[in-house]
């Protein structure tokens, strides 16, 4: 989860009139210590407004230990108690997701020991090793809260956090879609900033490439799964066959939404200090350009034509 607040996937019901609900007619309250979803995962969370949008009450929180960038909209299937009973739950949903991570990767994605660690390892080998290895897995899932937040910061220029607002409003409030395919495309888009790139610094870089190679990949792998409002995944079934690349067909507006899942998805990759610098100097170079050509690449308005919904389920990410 480093972006725009106003990522606001969780939430698609009517504004609402901004009075403050009693306390005893909402399932979560304000002020209320809770753990919520995000993505794959449950994180602890506080309630920081409540608001009844149509026939349905939308809770604005607030992640605990994450930047206020983070704070969003959303429903109450994406809320749970805070109870002993979830916050077990949420300990074994972070531990199946770790080993998940680990076999896809094929390795430990796990931080250095330090010395206190060696020393914890040790005493624990000696005692009992099923009990060690159960206290280095918890503690894994309990700094995975706020290791993306350590590792990889995406700063959004303000202007296009403004355009994350307007795309949320237009899908999500007035059912409208972007027309596609777009144009230009996220292909050509990538192509225009290596070109851009290329005359600025008089010589094309094999690191500018394959930085726009990763976020190709990144697009392509993303958008079906945490990039579409919920009333854009039967476009999505319409547009995109065997064979087709989202970023063939795509353009700014989903481009835009995948830098601000790109923290979440680069926690999942060993990346060293020096590297990850130089990465976010890069990305932030790659929306900088995208905010020079705002006015090129974004629509000023989307398809009033509707769409029907897609009757899969999952949430509206």
């Amino acid at each position: 989860m480093g972006s725009s607040s106003k990522d606001d996937s969780g939430s698609d019901g009517e504004a609402s009139s901004g009075d403050t609900p009693p306390p005893d007619s909402t399932r979560f309250t304000e002020g209320e210590r809770v753990l919520a979803y995000h993505g794959p995962r449950i994180y602890e969370a506080k309630v920081q407004k409540a608001e009844q949008r149509k026939k349905d009450w939308k809770y604005f929180v607030h992640y605990l230990g994450w930047n206020k960038n983070w704070d969003e909209w959303v429903g109450a299937d994406r809320l749970l108690k805070h109870t002993e009973e979830n916050v077990s739950k949420q300990q074994a949903l972070h531990k199946k997701q770790n080993l998940d991570k680990n076999s896809k990767l094929g390795r430990s994605q796990t931080k250095p020991k330090n010395s206190a660690d060696t020393k914890t390892d040790k005493e624990d080998t000696k005692g009992n090793a099923t009990k060690g290895k159960k206290r280095k897995a918890d503690s894994n899932a309990e700094k995975d809260n706020i290791s993306m937040e350590k590792q990889v910061k995406v700063q959004i220029p303000s202007t296009l956090k403004k355009q994350l607002v307007d795309d949320w409003e237009f899908v999500t409030q007035q059912d409208k879609l972007v027309k596609l395919p777009r144009s230009p495309t996220v292909d050509d888009i990538l192509s225009k900033y290596l070109e851009y790139r290329s005359k600025k610094d008089g010589v094309m870089t094999d690191s500018i490439g394959e930085v726009l190679k990763g976020i190709r990949c990144y697009f392509d792998k993303a958008l079906p799964v945490m990039l579409l409002y919920k009333r854009e995944r039967q476009q999505y079934q319409d547009v995109i066959k065997e064979d087709v690349s989202p970023s063939t067909i795509y353009g700014a507006e989903h481009l835009l939404r995948l830098f601000v899942k790109l923290p979440e998805l680069l926690a999942y990759v060993n990346i060293e200090v020096e590297t990850l610098t130089r990465l976010q100097q890069k990305l932030l170079d790659f929306l900088k350009f995208l905010q020079k050509n705002q006015s090129t690449f974004f629509l000023s308005a989307y398809d009033g034509s509707k769409v029907p919904e897609s009757k899969s389920k999952g949430k509206d990410e």
